[in-house]
């Protein structure tokens, strides 16, 4: 079989991601915060591209016409001194001021001085406040060293996350002395902290409320588990002691603090800045997008005119202005697509969801990224990247728009429900229930049957945890 060269012509189509297409995409899938981030990075690296400032009309002071001006000369007043010295003069205030037994001091005010309202209060952490503390006690060198290994291994709920042994190697010093000075620490602000678990937690502030030897104590070192599934019979068989004391005892140790670190975490609140608003105006749901904070952006003038009048730049100066230009314009345009999409997502999910924002939550329809995506002729991993960490504020509160896509349950008799409207009924028939006789799943799972709603105890346990909602051994209440 002989091989041979030939040319063939052949006529195909494919999708290439071109910069626009791939920076569209791109600014589609992010958030709020993260478009502003990229804005902000692209207003620094693209010298062709400035935010639009919003002129302010400033009223011009009124001005005489000189034609107006009388050309007469004003009369000028004989300036005279009053030679008798008034009487409601308050020289008593006048001499203290003026005879004072301290220095007066001036201060002209500074330009290069910053400003107090510059100066941030920054939150003191566990490590400092212990270490505050310790140093409240003279320690030695030696103990300085021990307590900076042992804020050095505690995690954020004030936990030591190492042995005598780990710290006994870490500070050189001998485990009896290590013993002497976790001791200390334990005794110090916050109570309950430099424990190494729950129970040793637990003891540290019974002992610092002199509730050593009683009850409680038996409870925390003996029958932890059983205060946990609430088997309050087996604790006070075991103790031999009445119901009423183990109640009475176990509401002392519900008031203990089980993460004595908590009060000093850096975590700060993320508030959510919603991308879209949604207001009800009389019988109309009017939809805002959110563009506060958001820059307006342009091309800037004098690259436009400097490549129009053909100055003296060289060709590589001016690749490099024509590619920045380009690059400004796609951005520009990105940003004005992503709001426009957004917009239309919105729209598309307040026709399907009209009854959640008249109604609530459980009127909320089954809804697929499929039923948007054939409404406003777009695909649906469109619709996915618009709907992922965007978020819209309703009469009914503030929701990420992928909130509105919801599998369907399939009712006993009439059209499918949402499962966003299974579980908003779970936690209401939970807020209901007899605390000393809480609602089983079974339970649970029957009770919605009869409201025409067909699930399975275990998809009733699945919904309860997601909410975080406890079994029904340990919502028991006595």
């Amino acid at each position: 079989m002989a091989l041979e060269l030939r040319q063939q012509l052949k006529l195909t189509q494919q999708l290439i991601m071109t910069p626009q297409l791939q920076m569209a995409i791109k600014l589609l899938q992010l958030s709020r915060l993260e478009l502003l981030n990229t804005i902000r990075q692209e207003l620094e690296e693209n010298p062709t591209l400035e935010e639009e400032v919003q002129e302010t009309d400033v009223e011009e002071p009124l001005v005489e016409s000189p034609e107006k001006e009388s050309t007469e000369p004003s009369e000028i007043k004989e300036i005279t001194v009053e030679e008798k010295i008034r009487d409601d003069i308050d020289w008593s205030n006048y001499i203290d001021e003026y005879n004072s037994s301290g220095k007066t001091h001036f201060e002209a005010e500074r330009r290069d001085t910053p400003n107090f309202e510059s100066f941030v209060a920054r939150k003191q952490s566990l490590r400092e406040h212990l270490l505050w503390q310790l140093l409240m006690t003279s320690p030695e060198h030696t103990e300085k060293n021990i307590g900076n290994c042992i804020v050095g291994n505690l995690n954020k709920n004030g936990y030591l996350d190492a042995t005598i042994e780990d710290l006994a190697m870490m500070s050189g010093a001998d485990p009896e002395k290590i013993e002497q000075v976790l001791s200390l620490f334990q005794t110090f602000d916050p109570i309950g902290v430099c424990a190494r678990d729950l129970s040793e937690c637990l003891l540290i502030q019974a002992r610092y409320f002199d509730l050593d030897n009683t009850i409680i104590t038996e409870i925390i070192e003996n029958h932890l588990n059983h205060l946990e599934n609430k088997n309050y019979k087996a604790i006070a068989k075991s103790l031999k002691v009445s119901i009423e004391d183990i109640i009475a005892s176990v509401k002392v140790i519900q008031s203990l603090e089980p993460r004595p670190g908590r009060q000093f975490t850096d975590e700060e609140a993320q508030y959510i800045n919603p991308d879209v608003f949604v207001h009800k105006l009389d019988d109309e749901f009017i939809i805002l997008v959110n563009d506060d904070g958001m820059p307006k952006l342009r091309v800037t003038n004098f690259y436009k005119s400097a490549i129009k009048d053909d100055g003296n730049f060289s060709e590589d100066a001016k690749d490099y202005i024509q590619e920045k230009m380009r690059s400004a314009t796609w951005l520009i345009r990105s940003i004005h697509q992503r709001q426009k999409t957004i917009y239309k997502v919105m729209e598309s999910i307040l026709k399907f969801q009209l009854n959640f924002f008249e109604k609530g939550i459980a009127h909320l329809k089954p809804m697929v990224l499929r039923d948007v995506a054939e409404d406003i002729g777009m695909h649906e991993s469109t619709i996915s990247r618009v709907t992922t960490n965007k978020y819209v504020h309703t009469p009914r509160g503030i929701f990420e728009l992928k909130y509105f896509f919801n599998s369907s349950i399939q009712r006993v008799h009439g059209e499918a429900i949402a499962s966003a409207s299974v579980q908003e009924k779970i936690r209401l028939i939970i807020e209901d229930e007899d605390s000393k006789k809480p609602y089983s799943d079974d339970k649970i799972s029957k009770l919605l049957k009869e409201a025409n709603i067909n699930i399975a105890r275990r998809t009733v346990a699945k919904y309860r945890e997601m909410m975080r909602v406890l079994p029904s051994n340990k919502r028991k209440q006595f």
